[in-house]
């Protein structure tokens, strides 16, 4: 069963780990439910911020909306893709289209990107370099829009 964050992170709102060193960066070979087609190798040279949401989950749809700054700010770099995590197709467009988000989600109906990349807590937000590899798992709910997450995103933006 997976959690939300504030269940499970008694006093920070968020934890933010490495990426562990020995474990590989899973490959990208995703479509959005706007249609386009994303994968490891067209991703490279841009940094990118994968955030693994449900609507159920309270955080998550408090994060979204500075996700979707990030996303209106950032000009794509870096690029934000959502990974809405064993909800109906149809659900998560009535969602997107009620709550004005753009930025592109992909649909993991069942869980197998979230098992992949090691995800247990939601929203877990992965932060992939320019190298295409993952740096940093952040674990619970994060202005995306913020000082503090800028500090983490510049180093990535900016390899």
């Amino acid at each position: 069963m997976c959690l939300c964050a504030w269940s499970t992170l008694s006093q920070a709102q968020f934890d933010k780990t490495r990426w562990p060193a020995r474990q590989a960066t899973p490959a990208i070979e995703w479509q959005d439910v706007q249609g386009q087609r994303w994968s490891t190798a067209s991703l490279k040279g841009r940094a990118v911020v994968v955030n693994f949401w449900a609507i159920w989950c309270a955080p998550c749809k408090e994060e979204l909306p500075s996700l979707q700054t990030l996303h209106e700010i950032s000009g794509g770099n870096p690029l934000v893709i959502g990974i809405n995590v064993r909800e109906p197709a149809s659900r998560v467009s009535r969602y997107m289209k009620s709550t004005g988000l753009d930025f592109p989600v992909v649909l993991d109906a069942q869980g197998q990107l979230a098992k992949q990349w090691g995800v247990t807590v939601f929203p877990t937000t992965v932060l992939i370099g320019t190298d295409g590899k993952a740096q940093w798992r952040v674990q619970g709910d994060v202005d995306w829009s913020g000082r503090e997450a800028e500090s983490w995103l510049q180093p990535l933006v900016s390899r």
